[in-house]
């Protein structure tokens, strides 16, 4: 059995793509209409430094995971048994069970990455080397409750997300002892947390209107690590703004199963936490 796994922001570098954009002109063309800039130029130059900037960061990365599995399905269509995206490459991977076609999925992230973006003041680090269950005691022990866990990614990572200032505080905590590394990581918001709550609202409004397809494969939701259904596409889609992703849940659900995983994207970041997962049980 197979899994296609789509990765998220913390995978996007400058180039990304490059093989890619001249095969597929007529959605580089769409994209480019919808954005209002071209994500060929934006992708392979970043010209003004905005490859890391979420409202830019994501329309990017879900076009470039999208185009990957596309020339994957024109050169080799071998369909997945299943599909998993990190945070953002979720909709890369419901766009691949055809719940949405390419235009949407881009709104969407487009609109997301705008939402996201103006919730200011927060911060993301990842911590290596400790359970989650250790994480979680540490952050009790030092009274951070208002840090959130955003992403239980494997056995010995975790990423913390909060307000900037105490992020750094647990930062510098965390420095001192020599069993573990502290990440802070390249974003400007508290992703995959309460603080995350006020573009959750605006987001449930934004897709109100919108009418989704029923995946044909089955895609695990980061919320839950269930399986989409169409009553619960557009929940998912909002929690996913403010909770954690249960990303270590989903992939020893799907590892019960003899899976092989492929990355489709840039970067194995993937690559690395489901190996991790799956020979440290």
């Amino acid at each position: 059995m197979l899994t296609y796994l789509f990765p998220g922001q913390g995978s996007q570098f400058k180039g990304m793509g490059e093989n890619l954009f001249s095969e597929f002109p007529d959605l580089i063309q769409l994209a480019d209409d919808i954005l209002g800039y071209s994500i060929s130029t934006l992708c392979l130059h970043d010209p003004h430094e905005q490859l890391n900037q979420t409202q830019f960061t994501q329309p990017a990365l879900y076009t470039v995971n999208a185009l990957s599995y596309l020339k994957k399905m024109k050169d080799a269509p071998l369909q997945p048994d299943f599909c998993l995206g990190h945070s953002l490459g979720e909709y890369d991977a419901l766009f691949a069970a055809g719940v949405f076609d390419f235009a949407t999925g881009l709104r969407l992230v487009q609109k997301r990455g705008e939402l996201m973006s103006k919730e200011k003041d927060g911060a993301m680090a990842a911590v290596i080397g400790m359970t989650i269950e250790e994480v979680e005691n540490f952050l009790q022990e030092n009274n951070s409750s208002s840090i959130a866990i955003a992403n239980h990614n494997s056995n010995l990572q975790t990423v913390i997300s909060g307000l900037k200032h105490d992020i750094d505080a647990i930062v510098l905590k965390c420095q001192k002892m020599t069993t573990i590394r502290v990440i802070p990581l390249k974003v400007s918001g508290a992703f995959h947390s309460h603080y995350m709550k006020p573009a959750q609202e605006k987001f449930i409004e934004f897709l109100h209107p919108f009418e989704f397809s029923t995946p044909s494969i089955p895609v695990l939701a980061n919320v839950n690590a269930q399986s989409y259904h169409p009553a619960n596409i557009k929940k998912n889609l909002t929690d996913q703004i403010s909770t954690t992703v249960r990303w270590i849940t989903s992939i020893q659900k799907l590892n019960n199963k003899a899976m092989s995983f492929e990355e489709v994207g840039p970067g194995k970041v993937l690559s690395g936490l489901v190996n991790n997962i799956t020979h440290n049980r």
